[in-house]
């Protein structure tokens, strides 16, 4: 009698555990029906995947769908595998988190009291290439561009005294990718692959050598047009370099998460390091809130894509979420995910259409006093489209018959009678209709 009332409570958990990840599988697909995400989840408890699916294309042009294997570029996420190895390398003795860049790149300004911690931590107060700076027709036409790059760095003005606060700075761990290169003698990818990706037996990460290549199952990005899903230009190679370059897939990131937490990357010594936050973030490690849970992980975002991968050291769960084709808010994606895995009540969001006579009344150019930029409104497929001057279109998504939204960029346009008001990062600005 007792092997039976087991046996039963364990198909009846199975059948609980079956049914979230149906719901889970049918917000995705959602979503993806309806135009508002490509791109692969994972989630993994205790080392062992038990959700794994891709959505959407990996090329749209040659019609490649993405699966469970599809890689893609993972943006900033790429700074946790090199803080990672950073630590690697002071538990080898071959660097102190102390040591002062002075060592390896005298020529940065205040390179003399900017220590390993205060790049790891972004600390620096050296400016960021990526978001601050520009790279021009001719740096990316030269042979060498990351020679290219550490000379601008080389030349910045410092923002801050090293130390004194904190400044998220691609350069930080540009300079990084350097110095592993420095004393290890070989190459930031070589590094990846070794101490890394082999340790591990990840099958799906590696740095890149060359274009994407939809053939060998690597994705492209892309971007929702109101019509269709339209390739995003890619970024030269070495760019984004020990800052954002890595490809990966949701599994593999979970793995490695996974990894670093149960001490198979670094001892537990150099992930309290890691873990150690100030003004919220660690040595490439963020915290994430879900409730009362707290994630350890970090996001990435290169051309279009949109990365995050997350561990729960509690209940030993990793998630990671990679999109490809960006249509709406990744953290709302996210919030859903978690929602549905922890079984708590998530309403799918609503794509019902307007009625076409009530769109029409908004169709118009719109001029602002506030700002010097006039916005395009038009109707296409029983969808309203906002283009804003010497910008792409964009699709607005309906939350009610005056209220619509551009979650991508955290945009909110409110109608009245020959008049919008546009909501964006806090601040309000008003358009009325030429």
């Amino acid at each position: 009698m007792k092997k039976i009332i087991v046996l039963f409570l364990l198909i009846s958990f199975v059948g609980i555990a079956q049914e979230r990840f149906q719901r889970l599988d049918s917000l995705l697909t959602y979503l993806n029906d309806n135009n508002k995400f490509m791109g692969s989840v994972s989630l993994r408890e205790a080392g062992k995947v038990v959700f794994s699916k891709a959505y959407g294309f990996a090329d749209v042009e040659a019609n490649i769908k993405a699966n469970s294997t599809t890689k893609y570029k993972v943006g900033s996420i790429t700074k946790t595998f090199t803080a990672t190895i950073i630590m690697q390398l002071i538990e080898e003795k071959k660097l102190r988190l102390e040591t002062k860049l002075l060592r390896f790149y005298p020529k940065v300004q205040n390179a003399d009291k900017i220590s390993i911690s205060d790049l790891l931590h972004h600390r620096t107060g050296i400016k960021d290439y990526i978001n601050q700076d520009s790279l021009t027709v001719e740096d990316f036409a030269n042979s060498d561009l990351k020679e290219v790059i550490y000379d601008k760095i080389n030349k910045y003005e410092s923002i801050f005294e090293p130390g004194s606060q904190f400044l998220y700075s691609n350069s930080n761990y540009y300079l990084l990718g350097g110095i592993i290169e420095k004393l290890t003698k070989e190459s930031y990818a070589t590094n990846v692959e070794n101490r890394i990706v082999k340790k591990l037996g990840l099958k799906n990460t590696y740095y890149p050598s060359g274009k994407t290549d939809s053939s060998k199952n690597e994705s492209y990005s892309f971007i929702y047009n109101g019509t269709n899903w339209e390739k995003m230009p890619e970024w030269g190679n070495d760019v984004a370099f020990a800052a954002g370059e890595i490809i990966s897939t949701p599994d593999d990131l979970t793995e490695f998460m996974y990894a670093l937490f149960n001490g198979k990357l670094v001892k537990n010594i150099s992930l309290e390091t890691m873990k150690d936050l100030k003004d919220g973030y660690g040595a490439a490690l963020m915290q994430f809130p879900f409730g009362e849970r707290k994630f350890y992980g970090h996001t990435g975002g290169i051309e279009n894509f949109r990365a995050v991968v997350g561990y729960y050291p509690n209940d030993k769960l990793g998630v990671s979420l990679i999109v490809n084709g960006d249509n709406f808010n990744r953290n709302d994606i996210m919030i859903g995910i978690l929602s549905i895995y922890y079984k708590i009540p998530f309403p799918f969001p609503s794509f019902a259409k307007i009625d076409n006579t009530v769109l029409q009344k908004y169709v118009g150019t719109y001029a602002s006093s506030d700002i010097p930029l006039k916005i395009a409104i038009s109707v296409k497929d029983g969808e309203l489209i906002a283009q804003a001057t010497g910008q792409p279109s964009f699709p607005l998504t309906p939350k009610s018959d005056t209220e619509f939204v551009f979650q991508t960029a955290g945009v909110e346009i409110v109608f009245e009678p020959k008049a919008f008001t546009l909501k964006q990062g806090g601040q309000k600005f008003k358009f009325t209709k030429e």
